[in-house]
């Protein structure tokens, strides 16, 4: 559980460098990702807040398709947006937590084989 918010505070500088950019206000694709992105570390809230693992680690497996879409649209949509290197860090950085907490998710599936 630590270990994927840990992930999602890249996510969440990422949604935060999304909605403050100027770029923001002209695509609605780049308001979608942000959307997905406060949706998916919303619908986590009550869990952290709680320190309860086991319903943490299921509403993330619930929501990581979701993320991982995000990912993958922001991904596909950034040249077209900008090619600063600020919009090319956090499109890395978001794939990159994304990845990450999927390599979490299944060990923890794993351990429990």
């Amino acid at each position: 559980m630590r270990r994927i918010d840990a992930q999602l505070s890249h996510a969440w500088m990422v949604r935060t460098f999304l909605k403050h950019s100027d770029e923001m206000l002209e695509e609605d694709e780049l308001r979608d990702v942000q959307r997905t992105l406060y949706d998916v570390m919303l619908a986590l809230g009550p869990t952290w807040q709680a320190q309860e693992p086991d319903a943490y680690l299921r509403q993330m497996r619930k929501k990581m398709g979701r993320l991982r879409a995000a990912s993958a649209q922001f991904t596909q949509i950034q040249p077209e947006i900008s090619t600063h290197t600020n919009f090319q860090m956090a499109a890395q950085s978001l794939r990159q937590a994304v990845l990450e907490i999927e390599t979490i998710l299944q060990s923890e599936s794993s351990l429990h084989e």
